[in-house]
């Protein structure tokens, strides 16, 4: 689909995800530093997953039962924090995005868990996310069978680049991964 019909079709997934791109670039370019490649090209894909998929609630990011979302290419932190400001965290203001990569601000060159609501893990390291998330869908299959799927039942999202899954980190959490058959992990890969 090129971008006109796009436009045309889904108007609000064009513009959410236009803000997603325009915010990632004036934080970039305020700060004279990160990564805006990543949030720009995923910037549709993470759209489609906030809207319809991800189960969340910005009035209550503790939840306990929310889906996980995990940027494991964390360089591309500006993706995760316009996600955020854009679907109503509290802690991810417009002035957290115009501070991006200051000192003393919840918008890190990298997500780093305790800085804000909506960070689930802290990530940087290439693979590390990955691997956390298979922690984090290990701990949901083991909650679920615990107090069954009635009480647990949510999933965890990852988005992993190419540095990422060239890490060893990253095969032996896929291959843990595979061995434990987590149905409820899911990566998307940014090519």
């Amino acid at each position: 689909m090129d971008i006109a019909t796009l436009k045309e079709l889904h108007p609000d997934h064009f513009a959410r995800a236009t803000a997603i791109r325009a915010l990632a670039m004036d934080a970039v370019q305020a700060a004279n530093s990160g990564h805006p490649g990543m949030p720009m090209g995923m910037a549709d894909v993470a759209t489609v997953l906030f809207e319809k998929y991800l189960k969340f609630d910005a009035a209550n990011p503790d939840w306990p039962d929310r889906d996980r979302f995990v940027l494991s290419a964390g360089h591309g932190s500006m993706l995760l924090y316009a996600l955020l400001h854009l679907t109503g965290y509290e802690d991810m203001t417009l002035e957290e995005i115009q501070n991006f990569r200051q000192l003393g601000s919840k918008t890190a060159g990298h997500p780093e868990y305790g800085h804000a609501k909506g960070i689930e893990t802290t990530t940087g390291p290439l693979g590390q996310g990955l691997a956390n998330a298979v922690g984090f869908a290990m701990a949901e299959e083991s909650l679920r069978a615990r107090y069954g799927k009635k009480v647990v039942d949510h999933t965890t999202y990852v988005i992993a680049g190419d540095g990422c899954l060239m890490e060893g980190i990253s095969h032996e959490a896929i291959g843990l991964a595979g061995m434990q058959k987590l149905g409820k992990l899911i990566v998307l890969w940014d090519d």
